[in-house]
């Protein structure tokens, strides 16, 4: 027995058409959705990779700063360094180092 259309109604012929229209158009809303969701999650790790780099490299420069000042705290001098009077313009008072 061989299957004719031609014995099904229009109305039934339109319902099936509509419902495998839909469902082409539910699939591929459904493709987008988890392809922007993907690019999305790829986007979010991609920034979060580079901000926690960014933030790592400021930590470690502000740690080397840190311990290069806390260095050079604790170094003693020398008395080589006198204070020298400075050539004044008149608009500022003169200023002299001294020693402690």
């Amino acid at each position: 027995m061989q299957f004719d259309l031609s014995s099904v109604e229009t109305a039934t012929l339109v319902f099936i058409g509509t419902l495998v229209f839909g469902a082409i158009l539910a699939g591929f809303v459904l493709t987008a959705g988890l392809v922007a969701l993907a690019l999305l999650g790829a986007g979010k790790l991609t920034w979060m990779v580079v901000v926690n780099t960014l933030m790592a490299v400021v930590h470690g420069i502000n740690a080397g700063w840190d311990k290069l000042v806390r260095r050079a705290s604790a170094v003693d001098l020398p008395a080589d360094f006198q204070g020298q009077t400075s050539p004044s313009t008149g608009t500022y008072p003169r200023v002299i180092l001294r020693d402690s």
